[in-house]
């Protein structure tokens, strides 16, 4: 019997480049219970975890608060962005 030969196994680089992170960025004009209710409406955050993100984003100075295709996070990014807070892609 002869040896069959397999193909090697390539690495998908598509899955990990195709995730990315919105953060957002603290800012001193927003206030606390406002970023929460962006974070529900925008992102469909449970209460608890958009109050979360925006303690982090407080005290750290930003927070990663959704993971996802560029095109996923885009219009949430400019919602936000519309209404005030500052957040990127990365």
């Amino acid at each position: 019997m002869g040896k069959q030969k397999t193909k090697p196994v390539e690495r998908s680089e598509n899955l990990i480049s195709t995730l990315n992170e919105l953060i957002l960025y603290n800012d001193d004009v927003n206030s606390f219970e406002f970023v929460i209710e962006s974070l529900v409406e925008v992102c469909g955050h449970d209460p608890e975890q958009a109050e979360q993100c925006t303690l982090i984003a407080h005290i750290k100075g930003r927070c990663a608060i959704k993971s996802g295709s560029f095109n996923e996070l885009r219009l949430m990014s400019e919602e936000l962005a519309r209404r005030g807070l500052t957040v990127t892609i990365d």
